[in-house]
Formats: C-alpha cells, sequence, structure tokens
C-alpha cells in the first residue's frame, strides 16, 4: 500500500479531534501516509489543541513516523508512518486534554505492534467532552476486551480541568488478530452502582449530596434495584488540583454496561451533577441497545479492524459515530451497515451497526 497517500478533510461531520484520531490511527496501522486539511475547520479555535498535538505526536513516535505541521493551531498535517513498536512511549498534554482520548489513538496501533507496550498518558483523568478515566475503566475496557484482547490501566494519579496534572500507565501485549464482536442482547438491568468523587478542596459532603440526588433521580424510573452510588475522598497524594465528577454504571443480565457520567464545576450544584448522570444514565437504558451513546463510536475501530463479522445494537447513531464509520470505511477495506433494529417493542429507538471487518493480521506475532 505504501506509495499512495491518502488526504482527509478534517472539517466534515463531527469535524472535530475524533477525524485525527480514527485517520492517524489507521494510518499507522495501515502504513498508509496521511494528509489532512481543515482541521476542526468549524471549532471556535481551529486547528490542532494541545491534546490533538499529543495524540499525533505518541502515534509518531509509536510507528517511527514523520509528521509534518505538528503544531499548536496548525490546520493541516501530513503523516508518513514508519513500523510499529513496542515498549515505552509518553504523552502528555501538558494541560487538562484527556488522557482517555490520547488513549484511544494509540490503543489499535500498540495492539499490532511487534512487542508489548507501556503508554504513560499525562493529562486531564476527568475532562469535559470526553470519556472520564472511570468510564474507560468501569465500561469501556471490559466491553472492548470482547475483541479478545487484555490491557492494564492503573491511574497513578487524576488530574482536573484547568491544570490537569494526571497520569495513567496502560499496558498491553500485541496480539495476532482481533475476534469480531456481537452485542445484540441486552437483557435486564441486574444493579446499578457507581462512585461519586471529590478531590484537593472539595468536602466530601458534595459527593454524598450528588450520590443522593442520583439515587433519588433514578428512583423515580426504577424502584426495585438496589442502587449502591459510593461517595469518595480521592487521596491528596493521588490527584492533582480540586475537582468532582460522578460516574453511574447499570449492568445487565448479558453483561451489557451502560453509563451516564457528569463533571462538577465552579457554580454547579452538586444536586444538578448527580441528576445529569442519573438521566443519561437513564437515557441509555430507555433506548434499548447494548451499549450506551459513549462506547457506540469507541468500538468502531475496532470492529474495523476484526477479522469476520461483528454486530452491536445501540441507540440513536451518534454523530461521532456516523464519522468514525465514515472515516474507517474510507481507510480500510472494512464494511458497514446500519439498519433500524426489528424491535417488538416500537417505542424503542435501537439500531444494529454490522460490520464485516477488514482483518488485520499482525505480521509480528
Amino acid at each position: 500500500m505504501a506509495g499512495d497517500s491518502v488526504e482527509i478533510d478534517g472539517g466534515i461531520m463531527e469535524g472535530g479531534g475524533q477525524i485525527l484520531r480514527v485517520s492517524t490511527a489507521l494510518s499507522c496501522l495501515l502504513g498508509l501516509p496521511l494528509r489532512v486539511r481543515r482541521i476542526r475547520a468549524g471549532r471556535s479555535q481551529p486547528g490542532l489543541r494541545p491534546q490533538h498535538l499529543s495524540g499525533l505526536e505518541i502515534i509518531r513516535d509509536l510507528c517511527e513516523g514523520k509528521l509534518e505541521g505538528g503544531e499548536i493551531g496548525s490546520t493541516e498535517i501530513t503523516f508518513t508512518p514508519g513500523k510499529i513498536k513496542g515498549g515505552t512511549h509518553i504523552a502528555d498534554t501538558k494541560t487538562a486534554g484527556s488522557v482517555c482520548l490520547l488513549m484511544q489513538v494509540a490503543m489499535p496501533c500498540v495492539l499490532f505492534a511487534a512487542s508489548p507496550s507501556e503508554l504513560r498518558l499525562k493529562g486531564g483523568t476527568n475532562a469535559e467532552m470526553a470519556p472520564q478515566i472511570d468510564y474507560t475503566v468501569m465500561v469501556f475496557k471490559p466491553i472492548v476486551e470482547k475483541f479478545n484482547f487484555t490491557f492494564n490501566c492503573d491511574i497513578k494519579k487524576r488530574g482536573y480541568y484547568p491544570q490537569g496534572g494526571g497520569e495513567v500507565v496502560v499496558q498491553m501485549s500485541p496480539v495476532k488478530e482481533l475476534s469480531p464482536i456481537n452485542l445484540t442482547e441486552r437483557g435486564t438491568v441486574t444493579k446499578i452502582y457507581g462512585r461519586a468523587f471529590v478531590a484537593g478542596a472539595l468536602p466530601i459532603k458534595l459527593a454524598k449530596d450528588m450520590s443522593a440526588a442520583a439515587v433519588r433521580c433514578i428512583r423515580k424510573e426504577i424502584r426495585d434495584l438496589y442502587i449502591n452510588i459510593q461517595p469518595v475522598r480521592e487521596p491528596d497524594d493521588q490527584a492533582f488540583g480540586t475537582g468532582s465528577g460522578i460516574i453511574i454504571v447499570a449492568e445487565t443480565s448479558t453483561g451489557c454496561l451502560l453509563a451516564g457520567s457528569s463533571l462538577g464545576k465552579r457554580g454547579k450544584n452538586a444536586d444538578k451533577v448527580g441528576i445529569e448522570a442519573a438521566e443519561i444514565l437513564l437515557r441509555n437504558i430507555k433506548h434499548g441497545g447494548t451499549v450506551d451513546d459513549s462506547l457506540q463510536d469507541q468500538l468502531i475501530i475496532f470492529m474495523a479492524l476484526a477479522k469476520g463479522v461483528s454486530r452491536v445494537k445501540s441507540g440513536p447513531i451518534t454523530l461521532h459515530t456516523q464519522t468514525a464509520i465514515h472515516f474507517a470505511e474510507q481507510l480500510t477495506k472494512a464494511k458497514f451497515t446500519v439498519t433500524k433494529s426489528e424491535e417488538e417493542d416500537p417505542s424503542k429507538d435501537t439500531y444494529i451497526i454490522e460490520c464485516q471487518g477488514m482483518g488485520m493480521i499482525n505480521p509480528n506475532v
């Protein structure tokens, strides 16, 4: 495939960092040189922000590739990948940019490396506009491991807006290939649990208030289940800065995990934070899918790389998911179809995302 360069329009569809993450990860995996123009064209601050640049740099370092246009504010980059190698790689946003988004871009690549990898990711662990690290560990990890790989995620230090300062260490070994997944049976919700946290200068009472408000909100819809949302104060030596938030997970009889989460910020009432997370969770339970709307788009790249047909039942398809599918199809030989699910219950707004994966093989394993 070498020699063919692919050109990507970074301003279409979701128009944000996700286009960069999906396309550079696939460029790295397929050995395809890439040019991305109009990066984040429609955003209030177009071009690369620190966390996007950190993501590009970790991909470049993973495969000893060449990156041109890699500076803050740049609206065009060219990337020429090399060979993916294992070992230790460090990415530091030096801001509260999300470590989870850094993980999203690097993880598919290190699965096809020549040897085991350790990613040391620094920045914000609980950031706006990104999955919280708790979501990554409690929901993303157990589900994505169904593709037949495992990883270890060690939260060394939590970091919050505006400084960041968190650190997460991810360790994973390469695989020969990824297995397809079939997540089409929702089952019934069997338990609801979570954590409401405070760190730094905030009192534990805030965590208790978030938890209690969330439980009250869920109770209006779901009366007969025990709900266990632990209020937690993060130890001072394991958190940098001041932050608060909540994540609530519903587990089903078939092993599906659906979540709702929210972050506290100055001037936002603790009850409101708890209720917001509870309402997102209830919405995800209501649509009848097997994945929530935060996980939907994160599975696309793995479905595209897997060998065989993956099927996932989801709620309404998000713009992030449509974008991930568009670029996965543009760069790989994977084929996606999205069809309305034939539900017995017509009030359910569910879809089946099906993908004939490209069957990526790791030549090093």
